[in-house]
């Protein structure tokens, strides 16, 4: 959903008794006009952490009957997108001819690579009642041998998901292993992605991996001397046995990986090389792309 919003952020004072943080960002939420969105990567001080080039919580958000999610079809280049909902459903449509519902707990994933076309909507019986929607959008960088390879969509229902309790933390490990499990969806290279639930006064282990960030879905977490407040994003160093704790009941996400190149980046195309991206977007202004079915009527133009 790259086309709602450019979200500004600001930087925090971490505190030097937490060594282990490397930085604090704290997205500035955007109302959509009852759909709120922030993005905490990529952001001027830091693009990435690991493979994950993108980062977007939308909502809580509550529709009335006739209103919702209404993303029409644009493309993409270089990447791996992830839908994660909390809350709600979301229709997902692509160029591949995929059509899948996506709930809470699922994980759905979009391999772009050398293009692909999606939409986001609704059912009609999601539609035309009163609904919410609330969740996370990903974006997973491809590696540079794998840019260009053919598109693919996965989804993996929730139960599919591997749940662990980790010293009375319920703990989904949704893309990579951790605390003793792997999720089996597909990676692309060294890749983590978990979720962790934690009661006031509950602590977590940080899993150890070469870049890594904790961001903060709803309550507060304590990293020593610093607060976490609920939408902030902590980038934290590979130092063994980082623990946070919660001040309140705190739902975090962590994500991270193996460090990667940069990555040029110009709306919804990512890539290694600049000339790639000004390709892809002769090929979107120019109807090169393939069409979504069945929702072939419209489209995002490019952005001049």
């Amino acid at each position: 959903m790259s086309n709602l919003t450019k979200q500004n952020e600001y930087e925090c004072d971490v505190k030097d008794s937490c060594g282990a943080i490397q930085l604090i960002i704290e997205p500035r939420e955007k109302d959509l006009g009852g759909f709120s969105v922030r993005r905490t990567l990529p952001t001027a001080k830091r693009k990435m952490v690991g493979p994950w080039i993108f980062f977007d919580h939308m909502g809580p958000a509550n529709f009335p009957a006739g209103d919702g999610v209404n993303v029409r079809p644009h493309p993409h280049i270089g990447i791996a997108t992830v839908t994660y909902l909390f809350d709600g459903e979301i229709l997902h449509r692509d160029s591949l001819g995929s059509v899948q519902p996506i709930q809470p707990g699922d994980i759905n994933l979009m391999v772009a690579g050398r293009g692909i076309v999606h939409s986001e909507r609704e059912r009609p019986e999601i539609r035309n009642k009163d609904h919410s929607v609330h969740g996370l959008q990903l974006w997973l960088t491809l590696p540079v041998d794998q840019e260009e390879i053919e598109p693919a969509f996965y989804h993996y229902p929730g139960a599919s998901i591997p749940q662990v309790t980790v010293d009375g933390v319920d703990v989904r490990v949704m893309m990579g292993s951790a605390c003793g499990v792997a999720s089996p969806v597909k990676v692309f290279a060294e890749t983590l992605y978990l979720e962790a639930h934690l009661q006031p006064g509950q602590t977590f282990t940080l899993p150890q991996t070469e870049e890594r960030a904790v961001y903060v879905a709803q309550g507060e977490l304590k990293a020593r001397d610093n607060l976490l407040p609920q939408y902030a994003m902590a980038f934290f160093s590979n130092e063994p046995d980082v623990t946070v704790e919660a001040t309140q009941d705190t739902r975090l996400v962590l994500i991270g990986g193996e460090s990667f190149n940069k990555r040029f980046i110009d709306w919804n195309f990512v890539s290694s090389r600049k000339e790639r991206i000004e390709l892809a977007k002769q090929d979107w202004k120019n109807g090169r792309f393939p069409q979504v079915p069945g929702d072939e009527d419209d489209f995002i133009p490019l952005p001049e």
